[in-house]
């Protein structure tokens, strides 16, 4: 299985890597802002044209809000085409009524609550790997053929999405008629503004099958994971003597890495030594996650700890894992005012720090589900289950998605 996956070709090529290395590098200097968003865990059979165009709709809404808001050109990481792995806190989860192993992404088992789905299963590396191809195979001939053009941008509309939410709708006029302004005056090329840069990334979880796709690619450049433009590794895999640091460390893709709370300003300080020993701008993004009832204490500390420092890093915030609850009914849910508090929480933080809050890290989806109670919706524990599809943990919908990225401009522009 693994010797197939070798010979297969890469998912992604150097120079796009390169590419988007240089950009984090200018979010984290501060002259662009990182979008990183997607699935908790993509499941293969979403992988259809629906599924992958409404996850581009929404993350090309949030960006237009972003940048016309926040006044930064947006960096767009999707969770996509790759994050079928998900790390679990337990070994075993009941699921109706029964103890099964837990479900731990389309990569290793299935969701369907029986014994023989739950047996991890080899195959689904190569089934992996297909399905990510053809879900990056879609998202390139996307981009390439005008489905970003901004002069069309009513193309992103979601049913029951951006409707709801009148700002977005202004955005759209403003940015037409900005786009009419600049082209009447020659200083803007329309084929300028029909592609866009679009990277993928996933958390490097199961090792053998990110060594598969590892390739040399030359002195300049070493070795790359190829099924991915860049990589994370989470709260629960960044030990210092870890295999997961240990395989990062010889990648020359950017990295990220989930910061929650067993973090320790010594324990990081470290890991970035380890990980960035060359202290190169792009390197690495340290992604937040504390929960909005943690962040105060715990950030600070590890603002100063990298400060004191010279890691040229970007920060990021993950406002999702922290605030998860159960809800009386059994759902996994987050509430918007929770997510929305630790966002603004970090943009206090970072700014009182002297520091600089570059990016976001969400989990989302185009489609209109009720897995997140709040926003402009209202959804209550009660609307949970009217579209409850995530496999495993609760994302926002299309219309949350873009409620939060106009609140997040107004955080950026402080």
């Amino acid at each position: 299985m693994l010797a197939r996956l070798r010979r297969l070709p890469p998912l992604v090529v150097p120079g796009e890597i390169t590419r988007l290395r240089g950009l984090l590098a200018e979010a984290a200097a501060g002259r662009r802002f990182l979008l990183q968003g997607g699935d908790c865990a993509e499941r293969f059979q979403d992988c259809t044209p629906e599924a992958i165009e409404g996850k581009l709709r929404v993350l090309l809404q949030m960006s237009v809000a972003l940048t016309h808001g926040g006044r930064k050109p947006v960096v767009r990481v999707g969770r996509i085409a790759g994050q079928f792995a998900k790390p679990r806190s337990k070994p075993t989860e009941l699921v109706q009524g029964r103890e099964l192993p837990s479900y731990r992404g389309d990569l290793i088992n299935g969701l369907e609550p029986d014994p023989d789905s739950r047996r991890p299963d080899p195959g689904r590396m190569l089934e992996a790997y297909y399905h990510s191809a053809a879900t990056l195979n879609h998202l390139r001939a996307l981009t390439a053929s005008g489905f970003a053009d901004l002069h069309h941008p009513e193309r992103w509309e979601l049913p029951g999405g951006s409707g709801e939410v009148p700002a977005y709708r202004r955005t759209l006029d403003q940015v037409r008629e900005s786009l009419d302004f600049l082209e009447a005056l020659g200083g803007v090329q329309r084929d300028v503004l029909e592609r866009i840069d679009f990277f993928t990334s996933h958390e490097a979880l199961l090792l053998p099958y990110e060594e598969a796709l590892t390739r040399w690619v030359g002195e300049d450049r070493g070795y790359c994971n190829l099924g991915a433009h860049t990589l994370w590794v989470g709260e629960r895999t960044r030990q210092l003597d870890g295999a997961h640091l240990e395989y990062l460390r010889g990648l020359r893709n950017p990295l990220g890495v989930k910061v929650g709370p067993s973090a320790t300003p010594d324990h990081l300080v470290a890991l970035l030594d380890r990980l960035d020993p060359d202290r190169e701008p792009g390197r690495i993004t340290l992604i937040s996650r504390f929960g909005a009832t943690r962040i105060q204490a715990a950030l600070p500390p590890l603002l100063a700890a990298v400060q004191a420092t010279d890691h040229p890093v970007l920060w990021s915030c993950d406002p999702m894992h922290g605030n998860g609850v159960e809800s009386a009914s059994g759902y996994k849910t987050r509430d918007f005012a929770a997510i929305l508090a630790e966002l603004r929480l970090a943009f206090e933080l970072h700014r009182a720090q002297g520091s600089h809050l570059g990016g976001v890290h969400i989990e989302l989806t185009g489609e209109a589900v009720t897995e997140c109670t709040g926003g402009t919706e209202r959804l209550s524990e009660a609307d949970l289950a009217k579209a409850y599809e995530t496999g495993c943990d609760p994302r926002l919908n299309g219309t949350q998605s873009l409620e939060m990225a106009f609140l997040i401009a107004e955080m950026i522009r402080g």
